[in-house]
């Protein structure tokens, strides 16, 4: 019966893919950067073949664990409900004009029926319970799927033996918890979750790992506590949901099976503690896997589809399930649905795909001559949230836009710098599982990331070419867009091929939107520590995360760059 309804599911998928069904509130329509139809079709029989994916990494030794200590019983759950043939249809977009010169307020969430809170973390099969109650699921979060690949333990931490010391007025000092090492089931980034989101852990936060299968330990890593700044803005329904949780940035220590960790702290540690141990699943298949090739979780592997195919199901359908339909439907005007990467295009062809050019202009500076060919950058290639192996099921369901993009913020990931490039997918794969079941986020938190080799991804859902609303620079998500280059630049300069990367993304994005990557941008802040609610910021059109928040990000190297990628954006715009 479940397989017929599935197959059900699947026609009425198809069919729903042709109307123009918008996913927003209907008073929450966004701007068609792109100026074409608004309504998501079926691909035009021009539509070129889907290019072929990142190769494959070099096979490596699968893993090897050992018994672990008995678990705690999972807390049971209730069984998966199937997901709203609603939601197969890519939503559509309408026109509004990107000109107002006070910056919009948020585009609110949709109904209550689609906008439910993420699960809670180590809420999937597989994962270690957690010892806290689980909050109720909405009924309209995407549900939660036995075989999600990758999983989450979530270990409570405990004070350490002789932690707490007097202080000098006799009262009980702030201590350490933490974890002894132990063996743990695999996993490749770890960061720590507590009960408040508003509660800020003021102190260090340390950890060493085993690699798996191996028998040295690392040297103590830090691990950065001052992550609040990265989030959804303040009063926003992301930004309230009751299972947000504070967190440490994610740190990427590579496949591991053991893990010791310290919290001291300089005030007293926020309420309920947890170590979060993420293993990013396995990389998808290449499009012709070849016969005996090895798995593992970080190299590339074959992976059953998620829907069968269907009799009648157009052939570009077949294999996804609806939340990836969705997902891959807001760039079908860019790329087959399906497609792993975006191709690139020449500043000519990318002038072309813009029939209708939007006015240049920025808030409190117009243009002159805003009918004159755009200002826009060559299209670069940016590799899909299905390139990357985003499981679609972990977000909520629904896209949400803001109202155009005035600014780019740019971030670093803080997640280290021991990775190649070959494993960033499974860093990407690994931050968006902490954002969403760890942190309590709708969905990825950065609208774009760039590799350590100059790699693009797709971040947060919703079309790479629309201005979907991220969780990345608090108090000024609203008209912004967020880039996260992987790594940790506080000390180490970025590479020369990810300054690129930021500046031809920017040239092609900012110019979508008539944004000189040179000149302002006006936002008005949602609340923060550095301006208060309702102020309207005068920030370069490109900049640093600690540009709207007292933060280290980007990390001084790569904020010293940035004067730099704002020429070459610009330049590659046709401006100097």
């Amino acid at each position: 019966m479940r397989a017929s309804l599935a197959s059900s599911i699947a026609v009425t998928c198809a069919a729903a893919l042709a109307l123009p069904v918008s996913l927003a509130a209907p008073a929450a329509a966004v701007p068609s950067a792109l100026g074409l139809p608004q309504a998501v079709s079926a691909l035009p029989s021009t539509t070129p073949a889907e290019p072929q994916p990142l190769s494959a990494p070099p096979p490596t030794a699968p893993h090897t664990t050992g018994e672990l200590p008995p678990t705690p019983p999972v807390a049971p759950r209730p069984l998966p409900e199937l997901p709203s043939t609603s939601q197969a249809a890519p939503p559509a977009v309408s026109e509004l004009s990107p000109t107002s010169d006070a910056a919009p307020p948020a585009l609110p969430e949709l109904p209550s029926t689609t906008q439910a809170a993420p699960p809670a973390a180590g809420g999937s099969a597989g994962e270690q319970a957690s010892t806290r109650p689980a909050a109720p699921q909405a009924a309209g979060a995407l549900p939660p799927a036995p075989d999600l690949p990758g999983s989450t333990q979530s270990l409570p931490l405990g004070p350490l033996a002789g932690s707490t010391r007097a202080a000098g007025d006799g009262a009980i000092g702030e201590g350490e918890q933490g974890l002894t090492r132990r063996d743990v089931r695999p996993f490749s980034l770890v960061g720590v979750v507590w009960d408040d989101p508003a509660a800020p852990l003021h102190g260090t936060v340390q950890v060493r790992t085993r690699a798996t299968g191996g028998a040295d330990w690392s040297a103590w890593q830090d691990v950065e506590t001052h992550n609040e700044e990265h989030g959804a803005d303040p009063d926003t329904p992301e930004g309230t949901t009751r299972t947000l949780r504070g967190s440490t940035a994610p740190l990427w220590v590579g496949d591991s099976d053991g893990v010791e960790i310290r919290v001291h702290g300089e005030e007293p540690l926020p309420t309920g503690l947890r170590l979060e141990l993420v293993d990013p699943g396995e990389d998808p298949a290449p499009e012709a896997p070849a016969a005996g090739a090895p798995r593992n979780r970080t190299a590339a592997a074959s992976a059953a589809p998620t829907t069968p195919t269907t009799p009648g199901l157009p052939a570009v359908l077949a294999g996804l399930s609806a939340a990836e339909a969705a997902a891959s439907g807001v760039n079908s005007q860019l790329a087959a649905f399906g497609a792993t990467w975006i191709p690139a295009l020449s500043k000519e062809k990318t002038e072309l795909a813009i029939p209708q050019a939007p006015p240049r202009t920025v808030a409190h500076a117009p243009v002159a001559n805003a009918a004159a060919k755009p200002y826009i950058g060559p299209r670069p290639k940016i590799i899909t949230r299905k390139g990357w192996g985003a499981d679609e099921r972990l977000r909520e369901k629904g896209f949400v836009y803001t109202k155009t993009i005035k600014a780019a913020f740019v971030h670093h990931s803080a997640t280290g710098n021991n990775y190649s490039c070959r494993q960033a997918p499974s860093v990407l794969r690994s931050i968006y599982r902490y954002h969403v079941k760890s942190s309590g986020w709708r969905d990825f938190g950065y609208n774009f990331a760039v590799d350590k080799c100059g790699n693009i991804y797709e971040g947060r859902a919703g079309g790479v070419a629309k201005p979907v609303l991220g969780a990345h620079t608090l108090g000024f998500n609203t008209n912004s867009m967020g880039i996260a280059v992987l790594g940790t630049y506080s000390r180490s300069a970025p590479p020369a091929a990810a300054v690129t990367a930021i500046a031809r993304l920017t040239a092609w994005k900012l110019g979508l939107h008539g944004v000189n990557p040179k000149g302002p941008a006006y936002l008005v802040s949602g609340g923060g520590n550095r301006y208060r609610k309702g102020k309207t910021v005068r920030f370069n059109a490109i900049a640093g995360h600690r540009d709207g928040f007292a933060t280290e990000c980007p990390g001084v190297r790569l904020y010293n760059k940035l004067p730099t990628t704002r020429t070459t954006s610009a330049k590659y715009q046709g401006r100097l």
